[in-house]
């Protein structure tokens, strides 16, 4: 497996990997094509955001164990790595269309899989290719977006990109959590809707121009590798363990809240249930758009603290039966993440040109997901072994220490900056 991914010398690459801007970004058609897109990828996260609320109730009907659970919230975060390692970076070569076109196809059999499923293994299936078509939309969304914005509108679109997924998480986790509560067909309820949003996203995505140009090479880059170029490496390392952070801390609410929920708090209430799983999602995308006016560097420091603070909250709420505060923890370590991840983006996007900014935009979505899945698993194994109230308390500390770590490193970097622009503005 090629890490930092760099293409082996000699590869060809055009010197901008951009295809010719339409002469007007701004006329009325491209910006509806464009705002279908949007809407689109925020309904890639709403499928994934209504299995929370969902799960639970499939439990509760088909009786299988919890690990089971987290199984069927994992597969998720398993094959959208596999997907994100090996096609990180195909739209680089064949465009964004094609990629999110077969996409949004495989979460329509996504919706298919889920409104006819009668048993657990069903579900796991239709989260496995969930999984592998959010792999392949998630980097190419983010990347078509911010190519088809009007230069002055690119700053906003990016922020709007880094809100998208927890958005859409949030809004899934939400409207699933009242179809269960009010409504006798749920699962019907949620993936109709949602096929109906996914087809208008097919059409949206076929009205608008394409962004990357066609180049050769997309058969090597199907080996496994992380796409991180020269100039965004040292940013990129830095800003690894805040992602990590912001995402893992959305996983505990995502993964497990369900379950804390039900055994720590009592609650029993779809839409209770789904509220409280939406809290940390939704904080994170309002924060996401608000600090989107903060210089960017600034933000990721603010995020840090924010996350630091929202995981030692949260964890000593379940460890104290307070709901109150995990609420606390929920909002602030949400805006954290919102805030961290947005500005990670607005940092790194500018250092890949079209031609890579797809893949490099895949190695932030490994790590994000890595983060958001995998530890969950480990949880709901250790939380048989255990008990959930300790495995929280644990996850919680492993949040905290990778943003007190992101905070440090970031903290020094700021100062190092400061230093050499010092030291500039002397001579």
């Amino acid at each position: 497996m090629k890490l930092l991914g760099l293409q082996p010398p000699g590869t060809p690459r055009p010197s901008t990997g951009q295809a010719p801007a339409p002469e007007n970004q701004d006329a009325p058609p491209r910006r509806l094509s464009t705002l279908g897109v949007v809407i689109a990828s925020v309904a890639v996260a709403f499928g994934a955001g209504a299995g929370s609320p969902l799960f639970v109730l499939y439990q509760r009907e088909w009786g299988f164990p919890d690990w089971q659970l987290t199984t069927a919230f994992t597969v998720y975060a398993v094959t959208l790595l596999a997907t994100l390692l090996v096609a990180g970076s195909v739209s680089d070569h064949i465009g964004r269309r094609p990629v999110l076109v077969g996409a949004l196809v495989l979460l329509l059999l996504t919706s298919a899989l889920f409104l006819l499923a009668d048993g657990i293994g069903w579900i796991i299936a239709a989260r496995a290719v969930q999984g592998m078509a959010t792999g392949a939309a998630t980097s190419t969304f983010t990347a078509a977006i911010i190519e088809l914005a009007s230069p002055r509108h690119r700053p906003m679109m990016t922020v709007l990109t880094s809100a998208a997924p927890v958005g859409g998480l949030a809004l899934g986790a939400l409207f699933a959590g009242v179809a269960v509560q009010f409504t006798s067909h749920p699962t019907a309820v949620v993936f109709t809707g949602l096929a109906v949003v996914l087809v208008y996203g097919v059409v949206s995505v076929l009205a608008a121009p394409e962004t990357a140009v066609r180049r050769p090479g997309v058969l090597a880059s199907l080996r496994p590798r992380l796409t991180v170029m020269p100039a965004a490496r040292a940013w990129f390392w830095s800003l690894a363990p805040l992602v990590a952070a912001g995402w893992m801390f959305s996983g505990l609410f995502l993964g497990l809240a369900p379950s804390f929920d039900s055994s720590v708090f009592n609650i029993h209430s779809g839409a209770a249930n789904g509220a409280v799983v939406a809290l940390q999602p939704l904080s994170a995308a309002a924060a996401g758009m608000a600090f989107g006016r903060v210089e960017a560097e600034r933000a990721t420091r603010v995020g840090a603290a924010l996350v630091l603070s929202g995981a030692v909250l949260a964890v000593s709420g379940v460890a104290a039966a307070n709901l109150p505060l995990v609420i606390t923890g929920a909002l602030a370590g949400g805006a954290g993440q919102g805030a961290a991840f947005g500005s990670s983006l607005r940092i790194l996007g500018p250092l890949a040109d079209n031609a890579r900014r797809g893949g490099l935009f895949a190695a932030v979505y490994l790590i994000a997901y890595t983060a958001y899945g995998v530890p969950v698993l480990a949880a709901g194994i250790a939380s048989d072994a255990v008990g959930l109230s300790a495995t929280v308390v644990a996850y919680g500390v492993l949040v905290a220490a990778l943003a007190a770590v992101a905070g440090v490193s970031l903290t020094l970097r700021a100062r190092k900056g400061s230093r050499i622009t010092a030291a500039t503005a002397g001579k």
